[in-house]
């Protein structure tokens, strides 16, 4: 497969999409398969002394033609400068200017990379080895490039990948089609070629023959490689908008491919160490803390700020984040609760939500956190509507322990360690409740903590609701599968010896349901 490899000394690449005008702003990224293909060919004329293109040449050029070439892109951003370009004419005294834009792409590092999905015969692709080497520029004469061809089995650099449209998926949220110029296929230039060239003239008596108007198509080239090298001169006098023998063919590239700014940075592979947990504190746009939401909707907040993550992680080009989501690459479910826990709380005391614990047990990675913090605002159902969220702490739950009071000390108690535990929300059983067997309250509490790697004898003590006032927590999730019962229960875990929180158990318990704290010991 010939494989090109471009870098870019000057750090620069202009080139205007082709039906773009120069000061629209707009660059060819990546590089058109047209204008790759005419590159090559002008420096076997400037670099390899062509006088014609030979029958070697013919072949190289044919074959790449065949078939449309896939990219690999280097991490690049929009750049441009503006200036008033003199005229050569004189107003009011003064010299006319114009404004003039000249937009590019700026690569600091990094190589372009184009590959063909063909077989070369040797000549061949000693023959492109050779011209790849020998390009000096691509677009305008200032983007400099040095070239070269892969090797076999050559590790080839890291990129984003552009690919045609052409019997593709549609990879996803982060991605776009742009429109580059490429050449037909060497079949359908021929077949085209054939059918615009003119029919020999039948003959006509001397009263009735007049002189024959001039036709475009008679001074088309006769094959695909003569149609790549029409000048820009030669469309204009016979009236091309577009050159013969080329087409539109769509691409599909990553959405920040070519950003204005510097470059974004890898958002794959963020550097941030783990952190086990992550406090957003809530507030409305009047800071009045009682038209927060009330404690009794944990559950609800929890499904929407989830829905808000997972969206904005799609957004910023993330992928599918497990640890966010709780599904696999194939959308199944994680098992052992490894996923994040939305948990909304009211910290200091006021029955209203005020701040959200997002906890992970194997921790909330750089890219986790990037989306986390790329999250700005939630909401709620009636009320102020929007809900403001800001970075209140994160690290270990030992580290948000440190907070001022009455903040560290409650988030302390759903830290534990403890050997008794109290219901702050509702459990929901997760199955329907039997008298008798592994169904029982006790057993159900026992297999969810055995879920979470907690295998001690628990003592299951079931409280009064109105005692710790549970009775009106939403109980039902809105976008997934209802409980088997719509029922809550207050309880108290004993253990033989202290457990670490947090502890999360039942139905809905990713969302705040389910949640214990520590009893002061």
């Amino acid at each position: 497969m010939p494989t090109l490899l471009l870098e870019f000394p000057g750090r620069r690449y202009h080139a205007t999409p082709w039906g773009d005008h120069v000061n629209e702003g707009h660059v060819e990224w990546p590089p058109s398969p047209w204008r790759l293909m005419r590159a090559l060919i002008a420096t076997g004329y400037s670099k390899l002394g062509w006088a014609e293109v030979p029958e070697c040449g013919v072949r190289l050029v044919e074959k790449l033609c065949s078939t449309l070439p896939r990219y690999r892109l280097p991490e690049v951003s929009a750049g441009h400068s503006r200036h008033y370009m003199p005229l050569g004419k004189l107003d009011k005294g003064r010299e006319k200017t114009t404004l003039v834009f000249d937009t590019w792409s700026h690569i600091d590092a990094g190589v372009l990379v184009v590959a063909w999905d063909v077989e070369l015969a040797p000549d061949e692709s000693a023959l492109f080895s050779e011209l790849a080497e020998a390009l000096g520029y691509l677009g305008r004469s200032e983007s400099w490039v040095e070239g070269r061809c892969a090797s076999d089995g050559e590790p080839l650099p890291s990129g984003d990948e552009a690919y045609p449209c052409e019997g593709a998926e549609h990879p996803g949220p982060g991605w776009q089609q742009v429109a580059l110029l490429a050449p037909e296929t060497p079949q359908a230039a021929e077949a085209w070629l054939a059918a615009r060239r003119p029919a020999e003239p039948e003959p006509a008596s001397r009263k009735s023959a007049k002189r024959p108007k001039k036709e475009t198509d008679s001074a088309l080239p006769s094959d695909l490689v003569g149609c790549l090298q029409l000048e820009t001169s030669w469309l204009q006098k016979h009236g091309w908008s577009q050159p013969p023998c080329s087409r539109r063919a769509l691409y599909w590239r990553r959405s920040d491919a070519l950003e204005a700014g510097a470059p974004a940075l890898d958002r794959r592979e963020i550097p941030a160490s783990p952190v086990a947990a992550v406090l957003l504190s809530i507030s409305t746009p009047s800071a009045n803390d009682h038209a927060l939401p009330s404690i009794v909707r944990v559950l609800p907040q929890g499904e929407r700020l989830h829905r808000i993550l997972v969206g904005t992680a799609q957004r910023m080009g993330l992928g599918h984040l497990e640890t966010l989501a709780g599904t696999d690459g194939d959308r199944r479910p994680l098992t052992g609760h490894r996923h994040v826990h939305l948990l909304h709380l009211d910290l200091d005391g006021d029955r209203h939500l005020d701040h959200v614990l997002l906890w992970a047990p194997e921790g909330l990675d750089g890219r986790a956190q990037a989306a986390i913090r790329e999250v700005r605002a939630t909401f709620m159902k009636g009320g102020p509507g929007r809900l403001s969220l800001a970075i209140a702490g994160l690290g270990s739950l030992d580290d948000l322990e440190s907070l001022p009071a009455p903040y560290g000390a409650s988030l302390g108690r759903l830290a534990g360690p403890a050997t008794d535990w109290t219901s702050r929300t509702p459990f929901v059983a997760p199955r329907h409740l039997k008298q008798r067997g592994r169904n029982t309250l006790e057993g159900q509490v026992a297999a969810e903590l055995e879920h979470r790697g907690i295998v001690e004898p628990v003592e299951v003590e079931l409280c009064a609701e109105e005692s710790l006032g549970l009775r009106h927590h939403v109980r039902v999730r809105r976008n997934g599968p209802p409980p088997p019962v719509d029922c809550g229960y207050a309880l108290r875990l004993r253990f033989a010896r202290p457990i670490a929180g947090p502890l999360c158990l039942g139905y809905g318990s990713h969302f705040g349901l389910g949640l214990f704290e520590a009893e002061a010991s």
